[in-house]
């Protein structure tokens, strides 16, 4: 019931991830990410456990790869989990047990890993791959904003999408943007209107917090 992407850019370092799904406060269950470690996500039947020990595993100095690995050994409900990674040097890795649900694929592409499952057409995590790419030049969160948007144009899932979020981590051990709709008949469209909104005010909330006499 979700399609998703993690990603980073080469040029900041900056991890984050954008996600979709028909299912009420996607976000809160599916996205985690920690500055300078990486970022996973978890879905199909979530746990939300697994997105935390994902990032645990990477703190340790796995590889997104090993962690997904780590993930899959250490859970007997594997089957039923749709999982991704990326780490702080970008590379990548994704699962889909044998057991998520509908249409199901995923694709890895530049710094970047895209999943879905109770798709409308498998080529949807393709596609968000190539909009990811397109412009490398642009703020992180606004390319993995492309990513979903165009997933969803391409169909999205079977379902009506009601939620969806944006969380990018930086230098710091809060994230930079945590924004989400967790229910709306158009969740994406009233993402974007926040992340406009939010982009012109994050050096300022960065400064008020590290440092208040320069705000």
């Amino acid at each position: 019931m979700t399609l998703s992407i993690a990603g980073r850019c080469d040029r900041t370092g900056m991890l984050g991830i954008a996600i979709a799904s028909s299912s009420i406060c996607v976000t809160s269950r599916c996205a985690w990410a920690r500055a300078g470690v990486g970022a996973v996500l978890t879905q199909n039947l979530t746990d939300p456990r697994l997105g935390l020990r994902g990032l645990e595993l990477m703190m340790k100095g796995f590889s997104a790869t090993e962690a997904i690995q780590g993930l899959i050994r250490e859970n007997k409900y594997a089957p039923y989990r749709q999982l991704a990674a990326i780490d702080s040097d970008g590379k990548t890795a994704c699962f889909s047990g044998e057991k998520t649900q509908g249409i199901h694929t995923s694709a890895e592409g530049e710094q970047c890993v895209a999943i879905g499952n109770l798709l409308a057409n498998p080529q949807i995590p393709r596609e968000m791959e190539a909009a990811f790419v397109e412009h490398p030049d642009r703020h992180l969160a606004q390319r993995l904003l492309q990513a979903v948007e165009r997933g969803l144009q391409m169909g999205g899932e079977i379902s009506p999408v009601s939620s969806a979020g944006l969380l990018v981590v930086h230098d710091q051990s809060w994230p930079i943007v945590d924004l989400r709709v967790d229910w709306h008949d158009t969740p994406l469209t009233i993402l974007k209107e926040q992340w406009e909104r939010y982009e012109t005010q994050i050096d300022t909330f960065l400064i008020r917090a590290l440092r208040p006499d320069k705000a």
